[in-house]
């Protein structure tokens, strides 16, 4: 079920029975999703299909392909499109590491954390996608999952900061690396 919501920070702060402190920034408005079965992927798509310069994404576990799609296709637009990655997609069996290699997208492996469990993508400078959702078909089919969609330019930016801090210890993908079982 799709849970929409446009709550200002202090408002939410309020009905907890919290004094709100001063905003850092001023969302223009902020979308949640739940899963399974609750849209996520969908808003995942539809907003990187309204991308237009950049797109940024950091995940943990990637194995959507719609989402890999949909990545794919805002690249060919010419939007710029840079993907890191737990260094588990290297040999992850359904990983979709390949996928976008393969269509020219660079890819990091982050193998400097035991778990490099952050799961974002960021558009345009203004949007964060964020939340508990991997981007896989087990989190929007299976798991009990939440994706928050926040336009916000000032926590963009932070977000992109953090990004740039593990691009840069992060290695290029090459190839994917076969388990042997």
């Amino acid at each position: 079920m799709k849970y929409l919501a446009a709550i200002s920070l202090g408002l939410v702060l309020t009905l907890a029975g919290c004094k709100p402190a001063a905003p850092v920034s001023a969302p223009q408005g902020i979308e949640v999703y739940f899963s399974p079965h609750g849209g996520c992927t969908e808003a995942v798509v539809e907003n990187l299909n309204q991308a237009t310069n950049w797109v940024c994404v950091q995940a943990y576990s990637f194995t959507s392909a719609p989402i890999a799609e949909a990545l794919v296709n805002a690249h060919r637009r010419g939007v710029k499109v840079q993907v890191i990655l737990d260094d588990s997609q290297e040999t992850g069996r359904y990983s979709e590491a390949d996928f976008l290699n393969n269509y020219g997208i660079p890819t990091l492996i982050d193998n400097r954390h035991a778990i490099a469990h952050n799961k974002i993508i960021l558009v345009d400078g203004y949007l964060v996608l964020t939340g508990s959702f991997n981007f896989t078909k087990a989190a929007e089919e299976k798991n009990a999952e939440n994706l928050l969609v926040i336009n916000d330019p000032a926590l963009a930016k932070k977000y992109l900061a953090n990004w740039q801090f593990h691009a840069a210890h992060s290695a290029p993908y090459l190839r994917k690396k076969v388990a042997e079982n």
